[in-house]
């Protein structure tokens, strides 16, 4: 099984990366959060899980521990195979999933592009009691971080603006000042998305 890669990034899609794993190119699937992580670098290192089907080996790449505890969680649901789950992880932010699975937030599971009702109450039974387990994901937020972030979020999505951008947005700007108020959070957004 092969767990972790480290090499050099051959070339680069926002849903698949090949490295170069001293002369053996990994041709490795990645959700849309991993890669914005790794956009910038020639060099990476990332976390695995190998897919065995009867006609293929796929080879899943993640940046962070939480984001591979995460997957393997997903695929453990019956009806969510490996592509799917990769969709979900690239559809919302770790902290955010485990909080609308947390919370039985079905609405805002379902807002994730491919997830559909039903699914969204499979995942909710499936998973509300385990997704405590999953490692911090090495992100920094602010104290009440979870009700924080999603209130702001969802203020803009209220405003009208897309939840993938409003999401990118806040987490960008946490990024920079990890303790901002919920009020400057959302005029600080509203002032980057209207510039």
């Amino acid at each position: 099984m092969i767990g972790y890669i480290s090499g050099k990034i051959l070339s680069k899609k926002p849903t698949k990366i090949l490295v170069d794993v001293n002369g053996v190119g990994y041709l490795i699937n990645i959700s849309i959060s991993t890669f914005e992580k790794i956009a910038e670098l020639d060099i990476v290192s990332l976390y695995t899980h190998l897919c065995v089907k009867e006609d293929a080996l796929d080879l899943y790449g993640f940046y962070t521990v939480a984001e591979k505890e995460m997957f393997e969680m997903l695929i453990s649901v019956s009806g969510i195979g490996p592509k799917s789950a990769q969709g979900i992880l690239s559809g919302i932010q770790i902290p955010d999933l485990k909080e609308a699975l947390k919370t039985g937030n079905i609405s805002r599971l379902i807002t994730i592009p491919g997830i559909g009702r039903k699914t969204a109450e499979r995942l909710m039974i499936e998973l509300r009691d385990k997704v405590e387990s999953i490692a911090d994901s090495g992100e920094i937020y602010f104290a009440g971080a979870s009700s924080g972030r999603s209130d702001a979020i969802t203020a803009l999505v209220n405003l009208g603006y897309n939840q993938k951008i409003a999401e990118r947005t806040v987490r960008s700007l946490l990024d920079k000042n990890p303790n901002e108020s919920l009020e400057n959070l959302i005029k600080l957004a509203l002032n980057l998305l209207n510039n």
